[in-house]
């Protein structure tokens, strides 16, 4: 009977402690949680008001929602009684031992976070990344998705495009078309420049300023090979480039303009 009782005051005493302790860690987890809801709801209207993407945005939002709930919990674990900082080692520790198996995750997530505030691309631009061409679909935490003039869809680890050298097209709103026709010794050039010119004047697309540029690039076996160099708009990329050859070339069968072929120094017309 006295073991009995013995049980039962300890159990009092533990009770009187700890029951309090609850109570109290269950009222702060509630309201901390509380305001941490709050909190997500105000850092993701100032995320969304800085223009940040929304795949990237709900991603920032739920790793900020996570830390500050983790916060609570180890508060409120903290008045229950548990020792807090044996609970932080022991999620360090095993932080630190995903990390070095995830390495080359979290540097594609730490070079999304840098392509996100630094915006050296938005979705729609037309860049290339390691030597690859296309227009910006998504811009992912890990990974960076751009859509290739052929349709084909490439998937860029973010770590890659910080690594090496991004070039923007579209950032200036227009870019330069690099084109090239062939144009015999005999021809004149002017001749020539004045025929493109007017075609181009003609085409639509074609911005005018800047002006387009004409000039001799190279002097080839049978041929002047002269560069066009006009500007448009990023996302008329092929249509002009098709469109401005085949003017090019009606130009010069109506103007009755000579080629030169490889197969010898014979003339030879162009057809329609």
């Amino acid at each position: 009977m006295e073991g009995y009782e013995k049980y039962i005051t300890q159990f009092t005493d533990w009770a009187v402690v700890f029951i309090p302790r609850l109570f109290l860690a269950i009222i702060i987890l509630f309201v901390g949680l509380w305001i941490v809801k709050k909190m997500s709801a105000f850092v993701k209207l100032s995320l969304e008001k800085a223009n940040i993407s929304p795949e990237i945005l709900t991603f920032l939002s739920s790793i900020i929602d996570i830390i500050l709930k983790f916060i609570v919990l180890l508060i409120a674990a903290g008045i229950i009684g548990f020792e807090v900082s044996s609970l932080i080692g022991v999620f360090a520790a095993a932080g630190f031992a995903v990390g070095l198996a995830l390495q080359g995750f979290l540097g594609n997530f730490a070079s999304g976070i840098t392509i996100v505030f630094f915006k050296p691309y938005k979705v729609g631009d037309w860049v290339e990344i390691s030597e690859k061409f296309g227009k910006v679909e998504s811009i992912q935490i890990f990974n960076t998705t751009i859509i290739t003039p052929g349709e084909k869809t490439l998937i860029i680890p973010n770590g890659k495009v910080t690594d090496d050298i991004i070039t923007n097209f579209s950032m200036r709103g227009h870019i330069r078309l690099e084109l090239t026709v062939t144009m015999p010794y005999a021809e004149s050039f002017p001749k020539i420049k004045a025929i493109i010119l007017e075609t181009m004047k003609a085409a639509p697309n074609i911005l005018q300023d800047p002006a387009p540029q004409i000039g001799i690039e190279q002097y080839d076996s049978h041929n002047l090979n002269v560069a066009i160099r006009p500007f448009i708009k990023p996302d008329d990329y092929w249509d002009v480039t098709f469109d401005i050859y085949q003017r090019i070339k009606d130009a010069f069968h109506k103007h009755d303009i000579k080629v030169a072929y490889s197969e010898g120094i014979e003339l030879g017309d162009i057809g329609d």
